[in-house]
């Protein structure tokens, strides 16, 4: 091939990796560069033949919303005209309207919608790409599944951004971190009214199984009969504080319930220390349970083998109870509310003590 230009004449020849040019003063070569490719995009999780299946699904079958509503929000769909068509569909379903083809574009039409979003066409198509409509409850936790997926990235880019946060205090920004992974992992995809019946139910379940154990306790067993006669044990959220002087007996009481709570009932408990060292604890819990003098126990005046023997059984039975110290001084509430829902997420969680509330450090510096 040939190309003239005035008095210089140029012949290139064509090759797999360039081109060759000669011409009356030069022969040189000039590589073909190949464009680097592009980066890899990642699409964030979605499922766009699920969102339209339960879409169809609902406008065939609109009570599969009783079996949905509780499942999903319009936020939960990728796409935004899902998104508001099934916002749509909630709204007629909070009105008691009729959810079907034409009921449907109407209202779209009315917010002005439906031009957006593809018109009657689009919405239905959206019957036609049904499989089954009786597997609606399956579309709708696949659309779940993917939101939450898309969530938790979400979660983690703010996450990312927190660690560049200088600013703030390094507890407040721990906090908010966790606060968001938790948002994600905790997000409840069940019911949250529940019938009275059902309620009844379980009540007479319990006081049966109560009334046919005779000495079962309804809470966590503090080990003191009648404290436990009392109170039929420490109740699930209660928030119980032992209150007394200096040099009473608080830390020894409240050592006394988690050790008998642990050893005999095998119920988890965490104790945040603020005032005594996790030693100064077990050395206390060691003598309750071995029934060996505690003076001898800190100064190791032991000299009998039946005060060894008494000591090898409590460590035996501490060995195998489930309980978890945390010692850190001046620790707050951020700190405790982050350790406590990792041992209640790892371990499980029956019973917390704190000792005691007035060493807790502020959560802010200002």
């Amino acid at each position: 091939n040939g190309i003239s230009n005035g008095s210089v004449h140029t012949l290139y020849t064509e090759s797999p990796t360039g081109c060759h040019f000669r011409n009356a003063h030069t022969a040189y070569n000039v590589e073909m560069v190949t464009p680097a490719p592009l980066a890899h995009i990642r699409i964030p999780p979605q499922h766009l033949e699920s969102e339209r299946a339960l879409l169809g699904a609902i406008l065939l079958r609109p009570e599969v919303l009783y079996e949905i509503v509780d499942l999903l929000s319009p936020d939960s769909f990728y796409a935004d005209k899902h998104r508001r068509i099934f916002a749509a569909m909630l709204e007629l379903f909070a009105r008691r309207d009729p959810i079907d083809l034409l009921s449907l574009t109407a209202r779209l039409e009315e917010k002005g919608e439906l031009a957006a979003l593809g018109g009657r066409g689009y919405v239905g198509e959206l019957v036609a790409a049904v499989p089954s409509a009786a597997n609606a409850r399956h579309y709708a936790e696949l659309v779940q599944k993917k939101f939450l997926l898309r969530k938790l990235i979400e979660a983690a880019d703010v996450v990312a951004n927190l660690g560049y946060e200088e600013q703030h205090d390094l507890d407040e920004v721990l906090e908010e971190a966790e606060k968001r992974i938790f948002e994600v992992t905790n997000r409840s995809s069940h019911v949250t009214i529940i019938e009275l019946k059902q309620l009844l139910g379980e009540a007479w379940e319990r006081l049966d199984r109560l009334h046919k154990t005779k000495g079962e306790l309804r809470g966590v067993p503090t080990g003191f009969p009648e404290l436990d006669h009392k109170l039929s044990g420490l109740q699930k959220s209660d928030l119980i504080i032992l209150a007394a002087r200096p040099s009473m007996g608080k830390t020894s009481l409240a050592l006394d319930i988690a050790r008998l709570a642990a050893t005999i009932h095998n119920v988890t408990v965490g104790i945040f220390s603020l005032e005594m060292s996790a030693q100064q604890l077990v050395d206390r819990m060691l003598a309750a349970e071995s029934h060996v003098d505690a003076w001898k126990l800190r100064t190791g005046r032991l000299s009998t083998d039946e005060e060894f023997s008494k000591l090898r059984d409590g460590l035996d039975k501490l060995a195998k109870a489930p309980i978890f110290i945390d010692d850190q001084p001046g620790i707050n509430v951020l700190k405790m509310r982050s350790v406590a829902r990792r041992l209640k997420s790892e371990k499980g969680l029956g019973l917390l003590i704190v000792d005691y509330l007035q060493l807790m450090a502020p959560t802010s510096s200002r």
